[in-house]
């Protein structure tokens, strides 16, 4: 199932060339149907383009969601290997957060040609993924973007967001990725605490926050189930209406696998049109975009 790539900065002063969201639209554009930006999972040291990206847009594709698979600035595998960012920048917080705004912005402006609906367009991430898609909610009153000049007419907010097993905590050790932190916040002195607890989603619900829906599994090797907890506590005691479900078993990076996980997990996807179904009922469309 083919994919038509667009690079979300060209024509910017951002020198970010390698950022792309690669469109996944169902053949059907004379309708005004949901969009969802998908941020693959990878520590923000690098990207799962495959269970977490690619499988992600052909399967919301199929089910008549447009699908955009953002392919964002991460750290990258040298990063990860050595402490070089103690020198130079490399790829670090805001990036990330920045990709992923603009990338809204984008698919706002175009929604039409692609048969969108402008107030329909949500966020889906695993993992590292999942806690950038979150940061997009939380902290959408902050526009990334206006240092850039890239004055915006649309909302960079999502209108939902889908977290699938993600990285939630930076602020409690006891469950806190430290190769996501790493990631992120590059290498000493960025481990401040100030920097630690303004990225953990937990300490940052607005009354504002949009519509959640969540999923991890218990026995989940690589981020602690208690990730997803936490973010379920804060969102319930600020009222946001949310779905929250927790397996048993499969593990962690299944994705849109048919493969990996288990078919316990492999639940999630029925689990989350259900969801957007019935959320989708309770937004019915508008003319204009919200503001």
């Amino acid at each position: 199932m083919n994919a038509e790539s667009f690079r979300i900065w060209e024509g910017t002063n951002t020198g970010a060339r390698s950022v792309i969201i690669k469109a996944y639209i169902p053949e059907d554009i004379n309708q005004q149907r949901t969009a969802i930006i998908v941020c693959p999972g990878g520590s923000y040291h690098w990207l799962d383009k495959n269970n977490e990206g690619r499988k992600v847009g052909e399967w919301l594709k199929a089910n008549g969601i447009a699908a955009f698979v953002l392919h964002y600035r991460v750290a990258g595998i040298f990063a990860y290997l050595s402490h070089y960012r103690v020198l130079w920048r490399g790829n670090r917080h805001p990036d990330m957060i920045r990709d992923l705004q603009r990338s809204i912005q984008f698919v706002r402006e175009r929604a039409e040609g692609w048969g969108i609906d402008p107030n329909r367009v949500g966020v889906m991430g695993f993992s590292a993924g999942g806690h950038l898609a979150a940061m997009s909610a939380l902290y959408g009153n902050t526009n990334f973007l206006n240092l850039l000049a890239l004055p915006s007419t649309v909302d960079i907010r999502p209108n939902f967001v889908a977290s699938i097993y993600p990285v939630v905590t930076f602020h409690d050790k006891r469950y806190a990725h430290k190769r996501s932190r790493k990631g992120l916040l590059g290498e000493l002195p960025q481990y401040q605490v100030r920097m630690q607890d303004s990225l953990s989603l937990e300490l940052h619900i607005p009354a504002s926050c949009p519509a959640f829906f969540i999923v991890n599994c218990k026995n989940d090797p690589i981020v602690k189930y208690q990730n997803s907890e936490l973010l379920d506590s804060a969102l319930t005691a600020q009222g946001i209406p949310h779905k929250y479900i927790q397996y048993e078993t499969g593990g962690h990076g299944f994705g849109a696998s048919d493969e990996k996980g288990t078919p316990e997990a492999r639940q999630w996807r029925n689990e989350f049109i259900q969801w957007l179904r019935a959320w989708e009922n309770e937004h019915p469309h508008k003319k204009e975009t919200v503001r």
